[in-house]
């Protein structure tokens, strides 16, 4: 079965560092989708329903907590497990994340084998 990845970020280096690091993923029949900002990320959300989603928190149209939000909280899209990805790694951040329903939130610079095991770990992949 295929699976699908979406990676958004507004910053084109970040998205092609995600995708090199996850590159190994398309081995395994994971079909990588790209959005630029939150509102182009909401209607891939809900036109593809991807099973993983990398977001970034701070960007341009609608920032990552907003997209979580409606994903989670009003389109009840629960089986979409989102990531939030932020350079802001306060406690209170965290709390944010966690309130509009983020399944994992992970801190800039990331860690790529942590994204890596993470991904695998959600579209149970073998290591």
């Amino acid at each position: 079965m295929e699976q699908k990845l979406l990676i958004v970020d507004d910053e084109t280096h970040i998205r092609m560092l995600l995708q090199q690091t996850l590159e190994e993923l398309e081995d395994d029949e994971v079909n990588f989708l790209t959005a630029e900002n939150g509102e182009e990320a909401l209607a891939i959300i809900q036109e593809e329903k991807p099973q993983l989603v990398f977001l970034d928190v701070m960007m341009p149209k609608m920032n990552g907590m907003e997209v979580c939000r409606r994903v989670k909280k009003e389109l009840g899209l629960n089986d979409v497990f989102i990531v939030l990805l932020t350079a802001k790694g306060q406690e209170l951040d965290r709390q944010k994340g966690q309130e509009v329903g983020a399944d994992v939130y992970m801190t800039k610079p990331f860690d790529p084998e942590m994204i890596l095991k993470k991904a695998k770990e959600v579209l149970r992949l073998g290591n």
